[in-house]
């Protein structure tokens, strides 16, 4: 079964760019819902307080169907980046140079993001010269509200 999802939009140049939009499920609802606070949080279980990412109903580590959602600080380091080369999805050719990281969290290193460096929250997806990325460079957590409403993670350096 397909779903049909509104068009999503991002930041110029090409505002009506049809750009992926995240699709949470039942465990990753509550992800997206305190990023809409402008919170970064990752499951954490509620019996042996490991915290797990991507989000799931069972603790890979004890097996517990208890979890909580742990704050953390936003801040990290970049354990990993791609600039995307041609062909591309057209709404991210028109972006193109742009970058996508990972993002291993401060508090737990083992869990890692996937997302956008930029220079701020609202700032286009290309707003990073690709030669400043750097393995290891440290950064922290901003929220973009897209144009349908929804807010996604991205991340800034701590030290521009």
């Amino acid at each position: 079964m397909t779903t049909s999802l509104p068009p999503a939009t991002d930041n110029p140049p090409d505002p009506g760019a049809d750009l992926l939009v995240p699709v949470p499920d039942d465990d990753g609802a509550p992800f997206w819902e305190h990023a809409a606070r402008g919170e970064l949080r990752v499951q954490t279980c509620a019996d042996c307080d490991e915290p797990r990412f991507p989000p799931r109903p069972c603790c890979p580590h004890c097996q517990s169907f208890t979890a909580h959602w742990q704050r953390t600080s936003g801040r990290g380091r970049i354990w990993s980046f791609v600039v995307p080369h041609p062909p591309l999805l057209p709404a991210y050719a028109a972006q193109a140079p742009y970058n996508a990281i990972v993002v291993e969290l401060a508090e737990t290193p083992r869990i890692r993001l996937v997302g956008n460096l930029v220079t701020a929250a609202d700032a286009a997806l290309n707003s990073v010269d690709p030669a400043r990325l750097r393995i290891g460079a440290p950064v922290k957590a901003v929220f973009h509200r897209t144009p349908d409403g929804r807010t996604v993670p991205r991340w800034v350096l701590e030290r521009p």
